[in-house]
């Protein structure tokens, strides 16, 4: 009788160490949202998804002096030794450059040289410099293959914030 009640307890805490398990490992899955995102003409590749974290909510809050991370998962419809990410806001229709730490995509997430019909994972860090003003914008960005055509180019709208 002692020994149903020992393994009786003992399933117990089982129970509930997977379950905090299963908890934590849902909300790390919650914590990077999928975007909306408009393809602006993804010639060399096409997108199936993109995540940017933290973005709880559309338009992104983006705060200054943070850094985020942008996600972009592709099928690449070309062969290409580099790739290259440019990446600009667009205010008021003008784009206006928005340099990244790691332009080159063969160092974000991506293993050159880059294989038609294989898909990727492009990881990169947007940082919101201080000094931007608080506005509202749209985030374009493209990763260029060896001949400077878009592997992606997507488009999601951003709010810089205090």
């Amino acid at each position: 009788m002692v020994f149903f009640f020992r393994l009786k307890h003992k399933i117990r805490n089982m129970d509930v160490r997977t379950g905090l398990i299963v908890l934590l490992c849902l909300m790390g899955v919650s914590w990077a949202q999928p975007v909306k995102y408009l393809d602006c003409g993804s010639v060399s590749g096409k997108v199936t998804g993109v995540d940017i974290n933290p973005c709880p909510s559309q338009p992104c809050q983006l705060h200054k002096g943070d850094s985020y991370s942008v996600n972009v998962t592709f099928i690449s419809n070309v062969d290409s030794d580099t790739s290259t990410a440019v990446v600009h806001g667009i205010v008021a229709g003008v784009p206006l450059p928005f340099p990244i730490p790691v332009p080159d995509g063969c160092r974000s997430g991506i293993q050159c040289p880059i294989t038609k019909g294989q898909t990727y994972n492009y990881q990169a860090s947007l940082p919101v410099k201080s000094e931007y003003p608080s506005i509202k914008c749209v985030v374009e960005w493209e990763l260029r293959d060896k001949d400077n055509k878009d592997l992606f180019c997507i488009k999601f709208p951003v709010q810089i914030v205090s």
